[in-house]
């Protein structure tokens, strides 16, 4: 299957998409935070990200979901700071102490075509949110010189739709977190205003998009939606309320239940989240899943 972008390049739409992308961060709303300032100017706001983007770094990636790794592995790029501000991220020395170095976009047009030539089944974007932009500015590059495999938006989940809305045929696979089933959770734990809201809408844009997952012959996933979802302790993920959205979108829908929690960053703050899952939270969140029919996909840890 070809990856969309390729139409869109082929028509001039890329660059269309691409000379709207870069107006916003003259006043960037890329994110619902809105911080309306002139990135092109050096200005910050949330994300504390400019006009350059900043990477931590290019390779295979074997962690990630199988239809994403495949034989050759998934070719991520993981990209410095956050729209969010989880106080238990597992990547926060990236994501909030924002270690990586800045790139042109001709060098990372360069990492992209690397991967590719890898052999990686895709370009994984892990936390692409406040550098759409400059994402789409290299892939016209890359596609100038050849880049011809699928593009995964691999985000938190707390997107602007009108930003989604832009990338319409650009990514093939988006595979967002739903990390909270309220509203509550989001803003206390992520500092996110109106999580929830945010990231139905959002999730409900990608699915019209992409559709279910479509996965080829070899195992391979081409286009489509996957989401992530990290059971928490003591339900602070809300697990029921995240399941019930998922199914009015597609029982379909490829789901991947996470057991992974551990406390990371500023968890320790927080008594309700300053230890592990137990094996029994995480059949529950299992249950919960199975008996709504969704397509779950999970691995099981010793405990």
């Amino acid at each position: 299957m070809k990856p969309s972008y390729i139409n869109l390049y082929e028509s001039g739409e890329l660059k269309s998409r691409l000379d709207l992308l870069k107006v916003i961060l003259e006043d960037c709303t890329l994110c619902p935070r809105e911080c309306r300032v002139n990135r092109l100017n050096g200005e910050q706001g949330f994300c504390k990200s400019g006009a350059r983007l900043m990477v931590s770094s290019i390779g295979p990636h074997f962690g990630e979901e199988p239809p994403l790794v495949g034989h050759h592995g998934s070719g991520t790029i993981f990209l410095t700071g956050c729209n969010l501000s989880c106080v238990f991220c597992q990547n926060y020395e990236i994501s909030q102490m924002r270690d990586g170095k800045e790139f042109e976009t001709h060098d990372l047009a360069r990492g992209m075509l690397a991967l590719q030539k890898m052999g990686c089944h895709n370009i994984n974007f892990v936390t692409p949110t406040h550098y759409i932009p400059q994402i789409v500015d290299a892939l016209l590059i890359a596609v100038q010189n050849g880049l011809r495999i699928p593009l995964v938006y691999n985000c938190g989940g707390y997107e602007s739709i009108n930003a989604i809305r832009l990338l319409d045929g650009i990514f093939d696979i988006y595979m967002p977190d739903i990390k909270y089933g309220d509203n509550e959770a989001g803003m206390k734990y992520s500092k996110a205003p109106g999580y929830f809201d945010v990231v139905t809408d959002v999730v409900a844009e990608m699915y019209r998009q992409v559709g279910d997952l479509v996965i080829n012959s070899d195992g391979i996933a081409e286009k489509g939606l996957l989401i992530r979802h990290l059971v928490l302790p003591s339900g602070l993920a809300a697990t029921e309320k995240v399941v019930r959205f998922i199914t009015k979108l597609s029982t379909e829908s490829y789901v991947n239940i996470m057991d992974q929690y551990r406390p990371q960053y500023k968890a320790n703050e927080y008594p309700e989240l300053n230890r592990r899952i137990s094996s029994t939270e995480f059949n529950e969140a299992i249950l919960i899943a199975k008996k709504a029919g969704l397509n779950i996909h999970y691995e099981r840890k010793r405990w």
